[in-house]
C-alpha cells in the first residue's frame, strides 16, 4: 500500500493565486492545493491532479474561494489606552493645539505606553490582533514608536513578538524610534537622533527585536538629514529600512528611502514625480493607507496613476494606530482603497497579498499561492474575489494554516 505523499490536500477550491504576471487574480476554478511540511507543493486544476494523489488529510473546500493569507504591512498595533476622547473633543470644536496643550495627541499615547507593563501592552493589543486574524490576516507588521526611549521601545517590540507567539501569526517587527520627538528632548531633535542611532538601535539589534527600521520624515517629524542618519545606523546593523514619507508635504523622503533600497515608502499623498522615478528604480513598494486618509479627512490623493505607469508595486495596509487610523480590518481597507483611491479590486487584493509581502521583504516566502510558499490560506464564502473589495464589512473567512 502506498504511503501518503502529502500532509494535506485541498480540493474543490476556487483559487485566487495572486501570482505575478497572471490575468486577473491568477484564478484557478475547480482547483486543488497540496501541502507538505507547511509548504505548498502542488497547485493546479483538479483535472490535473495525479491519479494516485494521496494525502493524510483531504479538505473539501466546497467551491469557496481561497486566497493567500492576508498581510497587513503597516501597523502601530501595540499601544496602551486610546484617543477616543480627543476624537470627541475635535468634533466638539477643540483645536489640535488645545488638545496638545491638554496633554493629548501622540504624547498621551507615549505616556500611556511608558506607564504600561509589557504584560499590559500584550493584553491591550491582543484583541486588535485577534480582530485582524478574524478578517483573514496571517502576517502583520507591528512598529514601535510610542516608547521614545530605549527601555520602552524595546518593551513594545518584545510585546509584539509575544503577540505572535500567542496567536500563531507571523509578526514582523519594525523599530520606529524616530517617530516623534519626546517631550524631554523638546528643541533638541539632533540629540534625540543621537539616542536613536547610538543607543536604541544597537540595543535592539543585539536582541534581534526588529526586522526593519522606519522613521517619520515630515515637517512635524524629522528632517531628511536626520532620517539619513537613522538609515545609516540601520545599514550598519544590516537592517532594511522603510519610511513614513510625503504624507503631509514633499520633503523628498521617498527618494531618500529609494536611495537606501528601502522596502517601502508609506502614505505618499504628496509624492513627487522624482520620488516615483526613484522608487521605480529601486523596487521600493508604495504602501497606501486609506484609513488614515479617511480619518484625517485628507483631500490630497496619492498619485496612483503615476505609480501604476511607473510600475511601482502598490500595497495597502490598515495603519492601525490610536490617533489617525483606529482600524483593524484589511477587507475594509480594500473597499476604501477602491472607493477613495480608485484602485481596482485586483490591485487592492494584490496590495494585501503579493505586494504587501514585497513591502516586508518576504515575497519569496508568502503572498501568493505558488509552489514553495507558506501554506497559509484564507477561505471566503463569496462568488468572486471582487466581493472582498465590494462589501463593507462582508463575510468573515476561515483560515487554513
Amino acid at each position: 500500500m502506498s504511503e501518503p505523499v502529502w500532509d494535506k490536500l485541498l480540493i474543490n477550491a476556487s483559487i485566487a493565486t495572486m501570482a505575478e504576471g497572471q490575468p486577473a487574480y491568477g484564478a484557478i476554478e475547480e482547483g486543488a492545493i497540496a501541502v507538505a511540511r507547511g509548504r505548498i507543493v502542488w497547485v493546479g486544476s483538479m483535472s490535473d491532479l495525479p491519479v494516485d494523489a494521496l494525502a493524510v488529510e483531504r479538505v473539501d473546500i466546497g467551491g469557496k474561494w481561497v486566497t493567500p493569507g492576508l498581510i497587513d504591512c503597516h501597523t502601530h498595533l501595540v499601544f496602551a489606552g486610546n484617543r477616543a476622547r480627543e476624537f470627541e473633543l475635535r468634533l466638539e470644536g477643540a483645536s489640535y493645539e488645545e488638545i496638545a496643550r491638554a496633554g493629548g495627541g501622540i504624547r498621551s499615547t507615549v505616556a500611556n505606553v511608558r506607564a504600561a507593563s509589557e504584560d499590559e501592552l500584550v493584553a491591550q493589543s491582543l484583541p486588535r490582533l485577534r480582530a485582524m486574524q478574524a478578517d483573514g490576516a496571517t502576517t502583520v507588521e507591528i512598529k514601535s514608536g510610542y516608547g521614545l526611549d530605549t527601555q520602552n521601545e524595546m518593551k513594545m517590540l518584545r510585546a509584539a513578538r509575544r503577540l505572535g507567539d500567542i496567536t500563531g501569526m507571523d509578526i514582523r517587527t519594525t523599530f520606529l524610534g524616530a517617530h516623534a520627538l519626546p517631550q524631554e528632548y523638546e528643541g533638541r531633535a539632533d540629540a534625540y537622533i543621537d539616542l536613536v542611532c547610538d543607543e536604541m538601535l544597537p540595543a535592539i539589534a543585539a536582541e534581534r527585536l526588529a526586522d526593519a527600521v522606519d522613521a517619520f520624515c515630515e515637517g512635524i517629524g524629522f528632517t531628511t538629514e536626520q532620517t539619513r542618519r537613522v538609515f545609516e545606523a540601520a545599514k550598519a546593523h544590516d537592517l532594511p529600512v522603510k519610511l513614513h514619507a510625503e504624507q503631509l508635504s514633499d520633503l523628498g523622503g521617498a527618494a531618500l528611502a529609494a536611495e537606501y533600497g528601502a522596502l517601502s515608502a508609506d502614505h505618499l499623498e504628496y509624492l513627487s514625480p522624482d520620488g516615483i522615478r526613484a522608487m521605480a528604480a529601486s523596487g521600493t513598494v508604495a504602501v497606501l493607507l486609506p484609513g488614515a486618509y479617511y480619518f484625517l479627512r485628507e483631500t490630497k490623493l496619492p498619485p496612483v496613476q503615476a505609480l501604476r505607469d511607473a510600475g511601482v508595486p502598490i500595497a495597502i495596509a490598515t495603519d492601525c494606530n490610536p490617533g489617525s487610523s483606529p482600524v483593524t480590518s484589511l477587507p475594509l481597507m480594500l473597499n476604501m482603497a477602491c472607493t477613495l483611491f480608485r484602485l481596482t479590486p485586483v490591485e487592492a487584493l494584490a496590495g494585501v497579498t503579493r505586494n504587501a509581502a514585497k513591502a516586508l521583504g518576504v515575497i519569496d516566502d508568502r503572498g501568493t499561492i505558488e509552489v514553495g510558499k507558506r501554506a497559509e490560506f484564507a477561505v471566503w464564502d463569496i462568488e468572486s474575489p471582487g466581493e472582498l473589495a465590494y462589501w463593507i464589512g462582508g463575510a468573515k473567512p476561515y483560515l487554513i494554516t
